[in-house]
């Protein structure tokens, strides 16, 4: 059991390391792209790649997973799972993907982007690309590649960002350039087309995933690519259906208040700005909320082997509550932190001012983004009680908030109002999926704690953006030095009691390992 943990640990710590990174060099293009684009240029990307977000659950429907998980349970038929998992995803891939080409004329209309089917032909073939390689991915974890697996990934986003810089900085400074004398920077110059503009954006997408394919030749090899067992097939994809489900109301969720933002907002809302634009600003300054993902995703990591392994435990549940007690006061720390230095620390990322109208939407998705934690806390309840189907309930739940609360918000708040629909749905999802784990599995957590440090955090970020007459004593940095400073002494003041009893749960989690 230790040597399983041990391993298990190992595995996630590259997994999350990987994804984690990756995200985080993702991340560095954000600057780059509000210095050369126009917030209406960049809401085609945020646009666009909101949909792609969405079609992706779809391309794999669920497959993914489900071969993952017969291939575990029944490894003498690893290679039949495999081969009919990916033939299956690859030709629904081909269809869907032949299907947008054939209707890039009236999707690039209705997005209300004439003459740019070429945007829609790149991300046809980066999304058949991303769905033909999952499979092998999945081959990967199964095998237990962890290094190889997250090697593929950072090599993709660091070439994808190499791409970006190539072809929007290099290429389009030459282009610029009257007189270039080199033939090389000529040649550099001519590679660049004006005309084409973002599209270099999902041109470096379809060409660093591409480049996946030969990297994982091994696991394409003894592929029979027209081989369908209809008998291994059907068990999969009885299996891939819920969590086809759950992922597209999870985009929903996630994606699609972006995607609406531009058909629900009133023309001329925002003076000086098109929907296109308004729409860029939304997506930069949702950029932002990365920090708080990234400390979720980080979390979800290392403490799903604690939950899973401390599960059986007498006093299991006591340590579930603690554990997202602190979860909660460091991501209430952090909300606040990012929000008070936002004057300093958005400018960093969102290199045009236009941008930065667009700041006061970043703490409401910060909270939504802490709330979305909580829920995927309050969710191992139905992992552990074999209950994973409440899982798809609240997802879908979530996703009619979101539509229903941008359909309304949008009209009167604008981006804010997308904002808000986020805060709601993830708030209504921890409250729900907290609601009906008491009935199942009944974990004592401190919601009078969890409740205070919430309202005192969100109190202290409200404050300081209503009490700006106070400016006119005392400078701003000193301002937020002093609500940081209050929101630290009543997190000591609540809990310092406690650090003992949090560090003899992870001695004990220690010990396990070892």
């Amino acid at each position: 059991m230790a040597g399983t943990l041990k391993k298990l640990a190992g595995q996630t710590a590259v997994y999350g390391l990987s994804s984690i990174a990756g995200r985080m060099l993702n991340y560095l293009l954000v600057p780059f792209y509000t210095s050369i684009f126009s917030p209406a240029s960049y809401g085609i990307v945020t646009e666009i790649y909101a949909y792609v977000a969405f079609l992706n659950v779809l391309y794999t429907f669920g497959l993914e997973t489900a071969y993952f998980r017969f291939a575990t349970k029944e490894k003498e038929l690893e290679p039949k799972y495999y081969q009919s998992a990916f033939s299956s995803v690859f030709w629904v891939s081909v269809a869907l993907s032949g299907s947008l080409v054939l209707l890039a004329t009236p999707i690039v209309n209705w997005l209300e982007y004439p003459g740019k089917e070429s945007y829609i032909y790149l991300m046809a073939a980066t999304m058949a690309v991303d769905a033909i390689v999952a499979i092998p991915f999945a081959k990967l974890r199964l095998a237990n590649k962890a290094i190889q697996f997250a090697g593929i990934k950072l090599g993709n986003i660091v070439l994808n960002i190499l791409l970006n810089l190539f072809f929007l900085g290099i290429c389009k400074d030459f282009s610029e350039q009257k007189e270039v004398a080199n033939p090389v920077f000529q040649w550099l110059g001519g590679l660049y087309n004006p005309q084409i503009g973002v599209g270099y954006v999902f041109l470096s997408n379809l060409i660093a995933n591409a480049i996946m394919i030969p990297l994982l030749r091994k696991e394409f090899k003894g592929i029979a690519w027209f081989t369908f067992d209809k008998a291994v097939a059907k068990p999969m994809l009885m299996y891939g259906y819920p969590i086809l489900l759950m992922g597209l109301s999870g985009m929903v969720n996630e994606m699609l208040g972006r995607a609406m933002l531009k058909k629900y907002l009133p023309e001329n809302f925002y003076p000086g700005l098109s929907n296109e634009a308004a729409l860029g600003v939304y997506g930069a300054v949702y950029k932002l909320s990365v920090f708080m993902q990234l400390t979720i995703q980080a979390f979800r990591y290392a403490a799903e082997p604690f939950f899973f392994s401390q599960a059986q435990e007498k006093d299991a549940t006591k340590g579930f509550a603690l554990v997202m007690k602190w979860f909660v006061i460091w991501c209430c720390v952090l909300y606040v932190g990012i929000s008070l230095n936002l004057s300093w620390f958005a400018p960093i990322f969102l290199r045009k001012e236009i941008y930065l109208t667009g700041l006061v939407a970043v703490p409401i998705l910060l909270l939504a983004n802490l709330f979305l934690g909580m829920y995927y806390n309050f969710s191992i309840w139905f992992k552990i009680a074999d209950k994973t189907y409440y899982g798809t309930y609240l997802s879908f739940g979530g996703a009619v908030i979101t539509i229903v609360g941008n359909i309304l918000l949008i009209p009167v708040f604008g981006y804010l109002g997308s904002a808000i629909s986020t805060l709601i749905c993830y708030g209504l999802m921890a409250g729900l999926c907290y609601y009906f784990g008491q009935k199942h599995y009944p974990i004592p957590y401190p919601m009078q704690s969890i409740a205070g440090n919430l309202l005192v955090a969100t109190l202290l970020v409200s404050l300081t953006f209503l009490d700006s007459y106070l400016l006119n004593y005392i400078s701003p940095l000193a301002l937020h030095a002093l609500h940081f400073g209050l929101m630290l002494l009543w997190i000591l003041w609540l809990s310092i009691s406690e650090f003992a009893t949090l560090r003899l749960v992870f001695n004990k989690f220690k010990l396990l390992k070892k």
